[in-house]
This record gives structure tokens, C-alpha cells and sequence, in this order.
């Protein structure tokens, strides 16, 4: 899934073209208005491609620093899941997901956080980068009024 939980009118083109350009056809969203920050619209768009199409969805997307957006892949066989999150002065954060949607953290990760919390860093806040709170806490409001909008299905071409 694709959410685009707030975008300028003026570039919603660009999100479809950008859209379309990774998953090789024409996406035709359904814009409706975001209630949790007026004048900004919204969309949802559902799509199935190749295991990697979720990061190269998210870089297209990063390019207008004023949308927040959420970039879900499932996962499939042999191939984790990945989930992208990107909010205006925060940026990208980037997370591997299990079967059932949650963040896994690799045993690597957690190695060098208590290595570095050892060293003075503080741990709950670095499980907390690791785990996406930031983006979490301000991309919630936006989830919660997305509730019951349309969702776009896209196929990639090829």
C-alpha cells in the first residue's frame, strides 16, 4: 500500500506521475480531502510488483519534502516485508516488517544499540529510532482520518 496521508493540491499530479513512472502504468487516484490539516488531500493506493518496488516507490515519493507518506510492502516468500515512512522534518525512516506487519529488528541492530547505549547513548530512545516512534507519532493523526477512504488498486506493468 501506498498511503499519501497529506499532500498540496498542487502536487498531487506529481505523486501520480511518480506513481506511475515506478510501477510502469497510469495510476488514477482518488483525492479526498485530509481532515487533520485543511486544505491538504489524501489518497491510499493498493499495488502489486516485485519484492523492492516499496523502496523505489518511497525515494520517487521523498522528492516533495511537504508530503507525509507511508510506503507498505508485503512480505513474500523468502523476502521480508519493508515499510517506509516519511514526514516533513523528521525525513525517511525505514523498517523490515514480519508476517504479521510488524518491525523486526535484527539481532545486528540490537547488538551494536547496547554496545552504544553502553557507551552513554540513552537505550529507550534508540529503540525507539529503531522501532519508527517519531514517525509513528506524527503520522497518526493522519491514519485515523484516513478511515474509511477509497483505496486505488495498480497492477505493475510487464
Amino acid at each position: 500500500m501506498v498511503y499519501v496521508h497529506s499532500s498540496p493540491s498542487a502536487v498531487c499530479p506529481h505523486v501520480e506521475w511518480a506513481i506511475s513512472g515506478t510501477l510502469g502504468g497510469r495510476a488514477d487516484l482518488r483525492w479526498t480531502a485530509q481532515p487533520a490539516a485543511a486544505g491538504q488531500l489524501r489518497t491510499e493506493v493498493s499495488w502489486r510488483a516485485p519484492a523492492g518496488t516499496a523502496a523505489r516507490l518511497a525515494s520517487a515519493l521523498k522528492a516533495w519534502p511537504m508530503l507525509r507518506f507511508e510506503v507498505v510492502e508485503e512480505p513474500s516468500p523468502g523476502v521480508d516485508g519493508e515499510r517506509f515512512c516519511y514526514a516533513p522534518g523528521i525525513g525517511l525512516w525505514h523498517g523490515r516488517t514480519s508476517a504479521n506487519g510488524d518491525i523486526v529488528v535484527g539481532e545486528d541492530q540490537l547488538r551494536s544499540l547496547v554496545a552504544r547505549s553502553r557507551a552513554g547513548e540513552q537505550l529507550a530512545h534508540k529503540l525507539d529510532e529503531l522501532l519508527g516512534a517519531a514517525w509513528d507519532e506524527a503520522l497518526e493523526p493522519f491514519r485515523h482520518a484516513g478511515d474509511g477512504a477509497p483505496v486505488t488498486w495498480l497492477h505493475q506493468v510487464g
